[in-house]
């Protein structure tokens, strides 16, 4: 059976160069893991280190988690027409600050962020395309594989995620519930693909069975 691979193109380390450069000495923001992120309607974050996660939220309460930012990608209000529009620290994250006089005067700026901005693009398509797959199991699979390609850190027991993410978030992301996700995990540790650390963060071992 055909099945839809996903991927995102890894980041260019000769733009985390450009912006180190550009700016060098600039204040820049630490953020610890789990808080909030303000957003003024010209500010243009740009992530120097950590994941920041960005999500919505719906009338009724619920919340969609809408991608993930890694270094050297930017985002912001100026970036986005949801209302309301969050962001939120994954890890611990050291973030620069710009605004849009400041892009328009640096043109060498603007084609990076420009650059990063294209693998916003492929990461949201790659999510659309995750959650149109009718198998939940497929959906997770892919994500993680995302992941793994995105934050993976090779440890001598795999691949171990850098961000931790909990049962619900990962429900939210893929539009199912979090009792799902949770069995889904326990087969996917049963068949020695995904193991969990002592910090709670999942470690990809090896490929699993396609027979699922």
């Amino acid at each position: 059976m055909l099945r839809t691979q996903v991927s995102v193109a890894p980041a260019p380390t000769d733009w985390r160069q450009v912006f180190e450069e550009a700016y060098q000495g600039r204040h820049t923001y630490d953020f610890k893991s789990g808080r909030s992120i303000p957003m003024g309607p010209q500010d243009l974050w740009i992530v120097c280190r950590g994941i920041v996660q960005l999500g919505t939220l719906f009338p009724s309460g619920d919340e969609a988690i809408l991608g993930f930012v890694y270094p050297a990608m930017p985002f912001g209000l100026p970036l986005t027409q949801l209302d309301p529009y969050e962001a939120v620290a994954l890890s611990d994250a050291v973030l620069m600050r710009l605004n849009q006089v400041e892009l328009e005067s640096s043109p060498l700026l603007a084609q990076g962020v420009l650059q990063q901005l294209s693998r916003r693009l492929q990461q949201t398509e790659a999510i659309l395309a995750m959650i149109s797959q009718r198998r939940v199991y497929d959906r997770l699979r892919q994500l993680l594989l995302m992941l793994k390609q995105e934050v993976g850190q090779v440890t001598p027991n795999g691949v171990r995620l850098e961000v931790r993410l909990t049962h619900q978030q990962l429900a939210n992301l893929l539009g199912t519930t979090r009792v799902t996700i949770t069995r889904l995990l326990g087969n996917l540790r049963q068949e020695g693909w995904l193991s969990i650390d002592r910090t709670r963060h999942f470690v990809i071992t090896d490929a699993p069975s396609e027979s699922l």
